[in-house]
């Protein structure tokens, strides 16, 4: 037979604590939250990354001699870095320093030459195909 349900000492765990009026974020939520670096302070540390970079590459940049440039931008062999000299060439011209544009620019120019190299090979190594297999 059914026994007397009406007493409620089977309870162990207050059900009604979970109901969604009653809900409470925990406290560990809430500090959480707050923990840790704001928007601002994480910009201005990304800015400052960039930055350090920025400087690192135009100290080394201008510190290898015009004699050196055309082999270090041979070592370059891949397009994305080629695009990445040019644009810490263009970034040290907005920062100018004395005597670092006329260096600067003589990297434009040994960069632009290998740029230009590459072009032209592609177009005539193209070419060539073409006439040999399409005669």
């Amino acid at each position: 037979m059914a026994k007397n349900t009406s007493s409620s000492a089977f309870r162990k765990i207050d059900v009604d604590q979970y109901n969604e009026d009653n809900f409470k974020e925990d406290e560990a939520d809430a500090i959480s939250a707050t923990v840790g670096p704001d928007e601002n302070e994480i910009t201005t540390l990304l800015t400052q990354g960039k930055d350090n970079a920025l400087n690192t590459t135009l100290r080394v940049l201008l510190s290898i001699k015009s004699s050196q440039m055309d082999q270090a931008v041979e070592a370059l062999e891949q397009n994305d870095l080629l695009d990445v000299l040019m644009k810490y060439i263009y970034r040290g011209f907005e920062i100018p320093s004395e005597g670092s544009s006329g260096h600067l620019l003589q990297w434009h120019e040994k960069h632009l030459l290998k740029v230009v190299l590459v072009a032209l090979y592609g177009c005539f190594r193209i070419r060539i195909v073409h006439k040999l297999y399409y005669r």
